[in-house]
């Protein structure tokens, strides 16, 4: 058998200093690297400010603005995959709390589910699949019947 080699000593303190996690959102689905930092926060690969949809970006936000200051001594980097728009500043967002939870600890995670569960908990609810007769309209439209 071959022993695997080691890993030294700077990859095991990066290891420790940062934080992988996911967020999801219907099809959307979010992988966020929190990193101790200046407090630049990227949003795939472009600064938040510069992110076109107003929404988005204050959804993005909402954990930042609820947890004050303690988020500015992180560098956070956010990359979205599938979905809309929506689902992935909703994706983002829980990505980013469950990160900021994992840094700072039980006081975060009491001040976000106070506010919003879905922040930190994922949201299993999916559209229903179209039935047969009439799929094109949807799972339960049927005919229009006349009175008379």
């Amino acid at each position: 058998m071959s022993k695997k080699p080691k890993a030294g000593k700077r990859a095991e303190k990066k290891a420790k200093n940062e934080v992988f996690v996911t967020g999801k959102r219907k099809k959307a689905v979010a992988r966020a690297i929190i990193r101790p930092g200046k407090g630049m926060i990227l949003l795939n690969s472009k600064p938040v400010e510069e992110v076109e949809n107003e929404t988005t970006r204050l959804l993005l936000k909402e954990p930042l603005m609820l947890i004050g200051d303690a988020w500015k001594k992180f560098d956070i980097k956010v990359r979205t995959s599938s979905g809309g728009i929506m689902g992935q500043a909703q994706a983002a967002r829980q990505a980013v709390a469950k990160g900021l939870v994992k840094m700072l600890g039980n006081d975060a995670k009491r001040v976000f589910m106070e506010y919003d569960r879905n922040m930190l908990v994922y949201d299993s609810r999916r559209t229903e699949p179209h039935k047969p007769p009439r799929s094109s309209q949807g799972p339960r439209r049927y005919k229009q019947r006349s009175k008379r």
